[in-house]
């Protein structure tokens, strides 16, 4: 096990839905001044070259972000997509092409303010080597272990605001129901959570483990996203979508979110789209 490393996939379709999601989410937050705890759970190595050897393999930059960051004069008109490329932008060097893809350490700590908190968990060896050498702030604390005991294990939290990112590999099958059950755990402990959990849409559409488990835990203001290539049934293998869960969003990210996501689904392809629902506890 822990074999994957996400240098292969960085910048892909699935990391613009998963950090536009988290973009989003830490704008809303920094609107208020009380201190909050962010946590990672599985933090990744925090930036990627595009050059790398493990990211030129697959490429898969070229549709997801490079698509977005080559419209983005097309896309100045939405907000929320402006402010997240002109970040973005922040890490180019100057370049008018993609060189650096950040991932989620980056886009916390980039936001993360003096009161506050950001946990960093990472339990793959070599991806924790790289977290390492990441240059963050001194309210950034990284640890190499199991993100999802160590979410728990955080609870409750010392700040009045909590904020956690939990999007594991899905390596082993048992982390889709391993995640609802942390989903439940910080919900217990911090009503007030903000919770987003990524997952991936398959063939064998495993995920729907994680979104029954969810729905059936009777927790109140889950909306659910999700981003996808092309439908379903044309996927014979890999992945064909991108979905995010969130407990207790904002008000009116889902509003913002859908309007963004539609712009972003019609840079990666003409089969491309997003769609999102509001669940009612069953």
């Amino acid at each position: 096990m822990l074999a994957y490393q996400h240098a292969y996939h960085a910048g892909n379709f699935a990391d613009v839905h998963k950090h536009l999601t988290l973009f989003a989410v830490l704008q809303y937050l920094l609107r208020k001044s009380s201190a909050i705890t962010y946590v990672d759970t599985h933090a990744g190595r925090g930036l990627y070259p595009l050059e790398a050897e493990e990211t030129q393999r697959l490429r898969e930059y070229r549709q997801g972000a490079a698509a977005v960051w080559a419209a983005r004069e097309a896309l100045a008109d939405d907000p929320l997509l402006a402010a997240w490329c002109e970040r973005l932008g922040d890490v180019q060097s100057g370049a008018s092409t993609l060189s650096h893809y950040p991932g989620s350490p980056w886009w916390l700590a980039n936001d993360c303010r003096e009161q506050d908190r950001l946990a960093l968990f990472e339990l793959h060896p070599g991806e924790a080597t790289h977290l390492e050498a990441q240059v963050l702030p001194p309210q950034a604390r990284r640890q190499h272990a199991d993100g999802l005991a160590g979410i728990r294990a955080l609870l409750p939290p010392a700040t009045p605001r909590f904020c956690a990112l939990i999007d594991p590999s899905y390596e082993r099958k048992q982390e889709y129901t391993d995640v609802a059950a942390t989903l439940q755990a910080v919900a217990a402990k911090v009503r007030h959570a903000i919770v987003m959990i990524w997952y991936p849409l398959l063939p064998s559409g495993r995920h729907h483990d994680l979104l029954t488990a969810a729905r059936r835990s009777g927790l109140r203001k889950l909306w659910r996203s999700e981003l996808t290539l092309h439908p379903p049934g044309e996927a014979t293998h890999g992945m064909y979508g991108s979905g995010m869960l969130l407990l207790n969003p904002p008000w009116g990210i889902d509003t913002q979110l859908n309007a963004s996501l539609a712009r972003v689904a019609s840079c990666l392809g003409d089969t491309a789209s997003h769609a999102s629902q509001w669940w009612v506890p069953e």
